[in-house]
């Protein structure tokens, strides 16, 4: 039995509310272990964001008559995992906010690229109360990843190389 279009956006649907919910468990865990005050920040700012998103993916699922699962996101797994290792990798504080960042903008690009998919066919599966819902979690991802560079570029780079220079 081959698989249409709609089963394809339920699939990945189900994709995104699956990795929203992993990335709710990370990211405590990501803000804890940063030391800049603007990354702990915005690490917090975004675990707002994403019960956001994962409301607005239930609401998109109740639209469409489906059940979605928390944790159904291999590829956001992996993403987790990969923070995770950093985290535990005993990089000096500095330098683990540098690292940080990185893992957190390789989250972003997942999400911005499966929010991106998303919105394109709930247009062209004529869905467009769903699209919307879609793209405003797609514009606060890719806010999400401008921010994470504003950090980088205005502090956490340039403390992560200091420290580095000093030992």
């Amino acid at each position: 039995m081959s698989k249409s279009m709609y089963d394809l956006f339920a699939e990945q649907l189900g994709e995104a509310f699956g990795a929203e919910t992993q990335l709710t468990a990370a990211l405590p865990r990501m803000a804890a272990a940063a030391k800049s005050p603007d990354l702990k920040a915005g690490f917090e700012k975004h675990l707002g964001e994403t019960h956001a998103q994962i409301h607005r993916l239930d609401r998109a699922a109740t639209e469409l008559n489906l059940r979605l699962v928390a944790d159904s996101s291999d590829g956001m797994r992996g993403l987790i995992a990969a923070a995770d290792e950093v985290i535990a990798a005993g990089y000096e504080p500095e330098v683990l906010d540098a690292a940080l960042i990185a893992a957190a903008q390789r989250i972003e690009h997942f999400e911005i690229a499966t929010y991106g998919c998303l919105l394109t066919w709930a247009k062209k599966l004529g869905y467009p109360d769903i699209a919307k819902l879609l793209r405003e979690s797609l514009d606060e991802e890719k806010k999400a990843d401008v921010e994470l560079t504003k950090v980088a570029e205005a502090e956490v780079n340039h403390h992560a190389v200091m420290g580095d220079r000093h030992e």
